[in-house]
């Protein structure tokens, strides 16, 4: 008996559950343990599912793909940079004011326990039996405040970390640019090559069809998201403008790029405004004016915008998305909260041409479909007879 020799056995160790069960455990320690490495990969291959179809229209005119890519990744990197100019000189503003902010929150705090007994001040201590001049020296000064004291060491450790965040974030947008310029000027000869070496016509076809359909679907949730994020960068920055907050077009920005998290972006974008607010305006309702236009902008956004413009094509479980978000922010942070859901768009294109991932395909789906009702599931089913 002659084995096909183009057949894969799958070997015993992959059988065992308690084995799949460890694999899947160090697959994901790998993931958090390497994700200074694994980011820029991953973040690249997302850009050039999503900048792919550019690269090869320029290709149908006759542009070469290295020259194509080249164009695509320049204009990218063009435009990031004259949005980090436009934004240089407010953030630089905000800066300054640090030290400034930081005492202003202090008091706000102060105020806040003041009010508040359980965790105001401490009493001081009663003085020791020691002589005069000591005692009077000591009932002269205050008791150390030892929230002062923490946001003051927190201070300077916060700094120290902001600097080499910076530095990491650099070397891996460098990375990350270098690597999307050869996927997109390579991408054709990868995905060519990589079906040559499939033995079975039909595994070139489920191949082909499953990476196209993958770039389709994420390239299209992405950029329907880019524009409704737009829409979110303007709608922000007029509200904020109209209240006469300081620096409208850096908050609109930070509403647009954290609106691509989803759920905990617009969470930390309201904080933040809050935050903005208490220290730019005088007045409870002022104070909260920023962030409650922005909760309004935002649920205009999500509740009818969104739903709009995606479709039920594109829509996606919210409780696959919010997991999605909880493992790869644990895993990877903001990069990987905010790549999230395009791929679980990319999972679910994958279970779609897979028979034994239909019931995961089932779970990611959105809710476009009637549900049918429990107890019509549990009646039997009647065999139909043929007429």
């Amino acid at each position: 008996m002659t084995r096909n020799p183009t057949s894969v056995e799958i070997g015993p160790w992959l059988k065992n559950n308690a084995l799949r069960g460890l694999l899947v455990i160090a697959i994901i320690a790998l993931l958090k343990a390497a994700q200074d490495l694994l980011i820029p990969v991953a973040l690249a291959l997302l850009l050039t599912f999503v900048l792919a179809p550019p690269v090869r229209t320029l290709r149908r005119y006759g542009i070469p793909e290295a020259i194509g890519a080249a164009i695509v990744v320049g204009t990218l990197l063009a435009c990031t940079v004259l949005m980090g100019v436009a934004l240089s000189g407010p953030a630089a503003q905000w800066w300054d004011r640090a030290p400034s902010t930081v005492a202003q929150l202090v008091a706000h705090f102060d105020r806040l326990r003041a009010a508040l007994p359980v965790i105001g001040t401490p009493p001081p201590a009663p003085p020791r039996a020691t002589p005069r001049a000591r005692t009077q020296a000591n009932a002269e000064q205050p008791p150390p405040d030892p929230v002062k004291e923490q946001l003051a060491t927190e201070g300077v450790a916060l700094t120290r970390a902001v600097i080499g965040k910076m530095f990491t974030f650099s070397v891996l947008a460098t990375a990350t640019v270098i690597l999307l310029y050869f996927l997109l000027a390579s991408e054709h000869w990868v995905l060519a090559r990589s079906i040559e070496a499939i033995p079975r016509r039909r595994s070139r076809a489920l191949l082909l069809g499953g990476v196209r359909c993958a770039q389709r679907e994420i390239g299209r949730f992405v950029g329907t998201l880019a524009l409704i994020n737009v829409g979110v960068t303007i709608a922000t920055f007029g509200a904020m403008a109209w209240l006469g907050l300081p620096n409208p077009l850096l908050w609109g920005v930070v509403a647009g790029v954290l609106n691509f998290i989803p759920y905990i972006g617009p969470v930390l974008t309201m904080v933040a405004l809050l935050l903005a607010g208490m220290l730019s305006f005088d007045g409870a309702a002022a104070m909260v004016a920023p962030a409650a236009l922005y909760m309004l902008i935002h649920a205009i956004e999500s509740n009818l915008v969104s739903p709009w413009f995606i479709g039920r094509r594109l829509s996606l479980s919210p409780v696959a998305v919010f997991l999605s978000v909880m493992f790869w922010g644990w895993a990877w942070g903001i990069p990987g909260a905010m790549m999230a859901v395009p791929a679980l768009v990319g999972l679910r294109s994958v279970c779609k041409r897979q028979r034994r991932l239909k019931l995961l395909c089932a779970y990611l789906e959105g809710e476009y479909r009637p549900l049918p009702n429990l107890r019509s599931l549990l009646r039997p089913r009647r065999k139909t007879t043929p007429t």
